[in-house]
């Protein structure tokens, strides 16, 4: 399915000016770019003087020898993904001048600023590499920051944010200090990104990026964020989402799993969000598959009867160390293992979102990041949602139904989620009196937790674990 997708992108060509290109190119570009701003951070395996040449323009080896050695740090992810999934995946086949013209493209079709940075954790350093729209790629090597130590520090990270009860921004801070502040005043605030795409490799796939801290504001609050498996690996068609069909499945009980009470609520309010509060040009067709109708089989069903925009899953789906077979999505009466996503026909042409409510990863092993980070790769969906931690069935209710209160109005999916989080954040979301209380309507809780104490959900634990995951568009 992927092959499909990636001969969406531009093939190599001269470069000549955006205007001509663009208006020789127009039915083509009317399918790859995309209103919003992208910036996409990357961690690779390839070596550093394979990339410290690309900061040194003057200094640097020919052009071919650049673009293959960047092509050599995309394909390192796209193996380790391979290797992971037990299959070939992907052509890549962008050079940094490619990736960087698309940017540009990008940025001028729809007034945003794309960018790609990599982030390469090393045996005794740490390797930044950030490619902006149009121009060459920026190399920082941090030898003060060896793999070891960033790694011990993500680790006491994630530790901290995953208790909602302790919270110190120091470790906060400090990550933000080494993978954000090297470009950031020189490079991103120039540039006026807004948007911030991370591909991450071993150790960093499981990051909550938006908690990052520069001291005075937390990532999440200067751009929206998204986690790519590689610039190559990702779709790069944009299409408006102005009406649609979505699918909405999902099951309150479980014989072996704990209850998750709020999914009828979630699936009502998702359904209610799409369908009934949006302006008169801009309709949704929404299904509903729940608790008994919640099956593997009815999914498939549906997916084969019609196409649908998004399905959304508010069920719960674990990334588990080992093999792919491991992780799972539960269903009423079956799991479906992440090796098996591949299988269903998600949509004709691929599903523009899948988003997973209720997952939970095992943070720190590198096969159940991967799987979390490969989630969109191995379905075949031009993008995924999903959380890195399980957050309390009443939290997920709340950012779910900000998020869709949100997306109908943002230009792209990661910017609605962004939104969702920072209501979060500012406390305009939150649960009093037995009512959750989002940005516009409230919201009744279900008569299982409408007892519960009013929650503020300012704290990271509830917002920062949500990622998007591929295309943030």
């Amino acid at each position: 399915m992927l092959r499909r997708k990636l001969n969406l992108k531009p093939a190599k060509r001269s470069f000549i000016s955006s205007a001509s290109w663009l208006s020789s190119r127009q039915p083509r570009l009317s399918r790859l770019l995309s209103p919003i701003r992208v910036i996409s951070l990357c961690l690779g395996l390839v070596s550093l003087h394979s990339l410290s040449s690309l900061a040194q323009p003057t200094h640097s080896a020919p052009t071919t020898s650049v673009a293959q050695r960047f092509l050599a740090m995309e394909r390192s992810f796209e193996k380790e993904f391979e290797d992971f999934f037990g299959e070939d995946l992907a052509e890549v086949n962008q050079d940094p001048e490619e990736v960087a013209q698309t940017l540009l493209y990008l940025s001028e079709a729809t007034r945003t600023k794309p960018g790609v940075l990599w982030i390469v954790p090393r045996q005794d350093h740490l390797h930044l590499v950030l490619l902006l729209p149009g121009g060459k790629p920026i190399v920082r090597d941090l030898y003060d920051v060896p793999q070891a130590k960033l790694l011990q520090t993500v680790a006491a990270f994630q530790q901290q944010i995953d208790h909602p009860d302790q919270w110190d921004l120091e470790l906060a801070q400090q990550l933000h200090q080494w993978l954000i502040e090297p470009f950031e005043q020189e490079h991103l605030q120039v540039a006026e990104i807004d948007t911030l795409l991370f591909c991450l490799g071993n150790g960093l796939r499981g990051l909550p990026l938006a908690a990052l801290h520069d001291g005075n504001s937390y990532l999440v609050e200067r751009y929206s964020l998204t986690n790519i498996p590689a610039f190559n690996l990702i779709q790069t068609d944009y299409n408006p989402r102005t009406e649609g069909k979505i699918l909405v499945g999902g099951a309150s009980e479980f014989v072996q799993m704990d209850s998750l009470p709020s999914v009828p609520t979630e699936i009502s309010a998702i359904l209610t969000f799409l369908k009934f509060r949006l302006p008169d040009q801009s309709q949704w067709q929404g299904q509903a598959l729940l608790n008994r109708t919640f099956t593997l089989q009815n999914l498939k069903d549906q997916l084969n009867r019609q196409t649908y925009n998004i399905v959304h899953l508010a069920t719960h789906a674990e990334f588990n160390p080992g093999q792919p077979r491991q992780s799972f999505i539960q269903f009423r009466d079956t799991r479906l293992s992440l090796d098996q996503m591949n299988t269903i026909d998600w949509s004709k042409p691929s599903l523009d979102l899948l988003v997973l409510s209720a997952c939970k990863t095992a943070l720190g092993d590198q096969s159940a990041e991967l799987g979390f980070a490969g989630i969109a790769l191995k379905s075949g969906v031009k993008t995924a949602l999903g959380s890195l931690w399980y957050v309390s069935d009443v939290g997920t209710l709340a950012i779910m139904s900000e998020f869709y209160q949100q997306l109908p109005q943002s230009r792209t999916k990661s910017e609605a989620l962004r939104q969702a989080q920072l209501r979060m954040l500012r406390g305009q979301i939150r649960v009093k009196n037995g009512q959750l209380l989002l940005s516009s309507v409230p919201v009744a809780l279900p008569r299982e937790v409408v007892e519960m104490a009013d929650i503020d959900f300012s704290h990271p634990f509830y917002w920062s674990g949500f990622t998007m995951i591929s295309s943030p568009w």
